[in-house]
């Protein structure tokens, strides 16, 4: 990612926070920062624990509030990795869903999205959002899965 592109996000998480009526304050510009700048997944200690150091009176709970604050509104994505819960930045400009390895948590994005092939759906739902993961191993793990000697 280019620096241009975390500026980007960066400007389009605090937008969002605003939209909510959220102060933009420094601990949520360096909390907006962080995960535009951040290539991987982070969990709450990892966000707690860059947190702290820049802010040591911040406390767990207000860092796992605004995690999931800033999920609702749609500025973080939230997934269930193999261990535990963790947030990325979204991709706010365009639709898209992601295939993730299991191993290193690379995230491949792309286009196709299921809905289009979605029928049935009771004529009183109306959907507001979804989201489509594929998880699986990418070709780099599964490599060394294949050459590692087997125990």
């Amino acid at each position: 990612m280019q620096v241009g592109t975390h500026t980007h996000t960066i400007d389009e998480m605090l937008a969002a926070m605003s939209r909510q009526g959220w102060r933009i304050t420094e601990q949520r510009r360096s909390l907006a920062t962080l995960f535009a700048e951040s290539g991987s997944y982070l969990s709450p200690k990892d966000v707690y624990e860059y947190m702290k150091a820049k802010y040591p009176g911040v406390s767990f709970d207000t860092v796992y509030r605004n995690l999931r604050l800033l999920s609702e509104m749609g500025v973080l994505e939230q997934f269930h990795l193999a261990d535990g819960l963790k947030f990325k930045a979204s991709c706010l400009s365009h639709h898209h869903h992601h295939m993730i390895c299991v191993s290193c948590e690379k995230t491949v994005t792309f286009e196709f999205c299921p809905m289009k092939l979605v029928q049935d759906l009771p004529e009183n739902f109306e959907v507001q959002s979804h989201r489509f993961e594929i998880f699986g191993t990418c070709a780099e793990c599964k490599e060394l899965q294949v050459g590692s000697p087997q125990a």
